[in-house]
């Protein structure tokens, strides 16, 4: 655990980018008791200033010495930033809650959805790791049903939106937009293609498999916050032309049978989770809504034609909050 002090000394790793600026709205209006904000960045970033409690704070460049007197360090600013930087904070002291991939299959850090797994967060050594945001978001409804009915495997498609890949991606997405609206050729920097008005059946790097790095994530990381080391997903993620929030649509089959109605009843009462599944009055998931929102959303529950104990569902969520700055915040309020 960290200090039982009052108020802590908090750094951010990242704080000018797109989850650092997430992290720092969610400490202040979740009035997380800040001492002291210490936000860094890269050379390129330094000297920019943040706002945090109506004031504006310089943003230092990111050094070894960086960390005298941090008790709380949020990273999101890559792997390979957290790879070098997380080991120096941990070891000046500081508590580190790293948003990367780096470390969320090393078995000696907890890897924490706090609706979950929280009390794994007890077995941590100064390191905590934050999950994939797809991920975090899917198993936002997938966790509830399979403790209620056991799951078995799933079939998924994801549909990201662009703020997955930074700030960078929601300029060229916003770019390429007003580039189709004036007849001009698209550019595409970011993504291997345009991503206005297209799809993008790629997420994240190729494996030898031919799954994606990010497509084999839910069934990795799933395993390890749902402590079920037997589970199946076979995914298949898709880059969209959206500002904000990821939505999934799953199809999961069950140790036990389950109703439409049963389904209904485990996914109200779960935790950071909004029931929203009125088909007939045109009301689901959408990440036009979900952005900007704590819980994540449910809906078109319905039996799977495919599966034997099988249901079909739609759940949707903002990635920059549940599939990371409010995820990272949640994980240091249970310290």
């Amino acid at each position: 655990m960290i200090n039982e002090k009052k108020s802590y000394h908090v750094a951010i790793v990242g704080a000018t980018g797109a989850v650092g600026d997430e992290l720092l709205r969610v400490l202040e209006r979740r009035v997380f008791p800040v001492e002291r904000l210490l936000p860094l960045c890269s050379g390129r970033s330094a000297g920019r200033s943040v706002t945090f409690r109506g004031q504006k704070i310089t943003a230092q460049q990111l050094s070894e010495k960086s960390f005298e007197g941090i008790d709380l360090a949020f990273f999101s600013a890559g792997g390979n930033i957290s790879r070098e930087f997380a080991p120096i904070a941990r070891a000046a002291g500081a508590v580190v809650i790293d948003n990367s991939s780096v470390f969320r299959m090393d078995p000696d850090v907890p890897l924490i959805i706090p609706e979950i797994n929280g009390d794994d967060v007890r077995q941590h050594k100064g390191l905590i790791a934050n999950p994939n945001c797809t991920t975090a978001v899917a198993l936002m409804a997938l966790y509830p049903l399979h403790r209620a009915f056991g799951v078995r495997r799933v079939i998924a498609s994801s549909y990201q939106a662009v703020s997955g890949s930074g700030a960078r991606a929601i300029d060229e997405l916003r770019s390429q937009v007003h580039a189709a609206a004036t007849n001009q050729p698209p550019v595409a920097e970011i993504y291997p293609h345009p991503i206005a008005f297209n799809l993008l059946p790629q997420v994240d790097s190729f494996l030898p498999g031919g799954y994606t790095k990010e497509e084999m994530k839910m069934q990795n990381e799933g395993r390890r916050i749902m402590h079920l080391p037997e589970f199946r997903a076979s995914v298949t993620c898709v880059r969209v032309p959206v500002y904000r929030a990821h939505s999934v649509a799953m199809s999961a089959e069950f140790e036990r049978s389950v109703s439409v109605e049963e389904a209904h009843e485990v996914l109200a009462k779960a935790p950071g989770l909004e029931l929203v599944d009125e088909p007939q009055n045109n009301r689901y998931p959408m990440p036009l809504f979900t952005a900007g929102k704590d819980n994540c959303e449910v809906g078109r529950v319905r039996r799977d034609c495919a599966f034997e104990n099988g249901l079909s569902f739609w759940v949707s969520g903002d990635q920059l909050l549940k599939g990371a700055a409010l995820n990272a915040v949640q994980i240091a309020e249970l310290l």
